[in-house]
């Protein structure tokens, strides 16, 4: 079926439209520039309110399989991609992209000149668009690409955060967990030197494999909503508290940010993508939105104190102001090489730390082990003051 996609300068791509028939989705156009992964980007609740265009140009070669995805449904907003292919070969897919997109509502568009939305996007900027198959009017489509809320100043933690607080106990939905030891096929958690420490989750838009990652690193996890008090977290006893990747503007998470102020120097603090704006806003700094943004398996983050260079996973449009930091006791210990943004502090007397990038998703030569295990020696320090 004809589909269509306008963006709010006036651009309009016209494709084939796969997945969803039944209408038309509105959101941030960004751009991907993974090779393969599709099926845990659209899960990824940090692309709430997003349509996601995969540089690749071959999407959907392996289908969809029921073990790979970070979070219960897909979130993003919808797909856009050069070539569709509909048919899939792989021992664990149970069905096509095509059909996992259909039963999930979500509309697919392929068939469009990916490389020219890309270099428009990086000219500039994400801009705002809509993808139809109902409505095929230029003007329309436009105008109502116009009306799409801007990403600055959205609080979309709160639309994928969770209900209600949760034990996670299961760590094993899957048998390919980076950081879990394999035997014979199956996976199992590292060993645990004593009582597991008892981490609580603030949910902005988690993925599941962190908290793979951390069960299997020796932590018994509660995950709580966005906006859980500080006094509710502390009354849990933690022995740590983790804050997690999300969607939309950082500055706009007030609650959050007012929870982490009472949290710090209280309790140790590791936080990723929003989870890291979040702690930088609770210290007093500013965030500021990218021009495109980076989303991608591929980054590459220099680590400042080690000197090593880490090929990142990330998924982001806002970053933190380092010049914002400077008077706030920090130490800048990441950096983008790509544009040198910052991609990760330190406080330099509380035990808090954060970096900017998935270190779950380890896409590339990078041992995210140090960050884990960073978490959990200021944990077992905090035990034995």
């Amino acid at each position: 079926m004809k589909a269509k996609l306008a963006l709010e300068n006036g651009l309009i791509f016209t494709g084939e439209s796969f997945g969803w028939q039944g209408g038309e989705t509105g959101g941030e156009v960004v751009f991907n520039t993974s090779m393969t992964g599709y099926q845990e980007i659209l899960t990824d609740p940090s692309y709430c309110g997003q349509i996601v265009t995969m540089t690749y140009p071959h999407i959907g070669n392996y289908g969809v399989n029921t073990q790979d995805v970070e979070s219960g449904k897909p979130v993003a907003s919808g797909l856009i991609v050069k070539e569709y292919s509909s048919v899939y070969s792989n021992w664990r897919a149970g069905q096509s992209l095509d059909e996992y997109l259909s039963a999930n509502k979500i509309i697919g568009l392929s068939g469009i000149d990916t490389r020219m939305l890309v270099r428009a996007l990086r000219t500039d900027g994400a801009m705002r668009g809509i993808i139809s198959a109902v409505d095929l009017d230029d003007a329309r489509l436009t105008k109502r690409a116009r009306e799409i809320p801007s990403m600055s100043g959205l609080n979309l933690a709160k639309v994928v955060t969770c209900a209600e607080p949760y034990e996670w106990t299961s760590g094993e939905e899957s048998n390919y967990v980076l950081g879990l030891h394999h035997t014979n096929g199956s996976a199992k958690q590292l060993p645990v030197n004593g009582a597991r420490k008892h981490v609580v989750v603030m949910d902005f838009g988690m993925k599941r494999n962190i908290l793979r990652r951390l069960l299997a690193y020796g932590c018994a996890l509660t995950v709580v909503p966005a906006d859980e008090s500080a006094e509710k977290i502390l009354a849990r006893n933690p022995d740590g508290v983790f804050l997690s990747n999300g969607p939309g503007d950082p500055a706009a998470v007030t609650n959050a940010i007012k929870t982490i102020e009472k949290l710090l120097g209280t309790v140790p603090i590791f936080g990723i993508c929003l989870g890291h704006q979040l702690l930088a806003l609770a210290l007093g700094g500013k965030t500021y939105k990218l021009k495109f943004g980076h989303h991608g398996a591929n980054h590459p983050v220099k680590n400042l104190l080690t000197g090593s260079i880490e090929i990142t996973s990330q998924n982001h449009g806002f970053a933190v102001d380092w010049s914002s930091m400077n008077d706030k006791e920090t130490e800048l210990t990441h950096i983008n090489l790509n544009d040198q943004t910052v991609e990760g502090f330190r406080h330099r007397t509380l035990p808090a730390f954060c970096v900017q990038y998935h270190p779950e998703g380890a896409p590339g030569p990078h041992d995210s082990d140090y960050l884990f295990s960073g978490f959990m020696k200021l944990m077992n320090e905090r035990v034995a003051a």
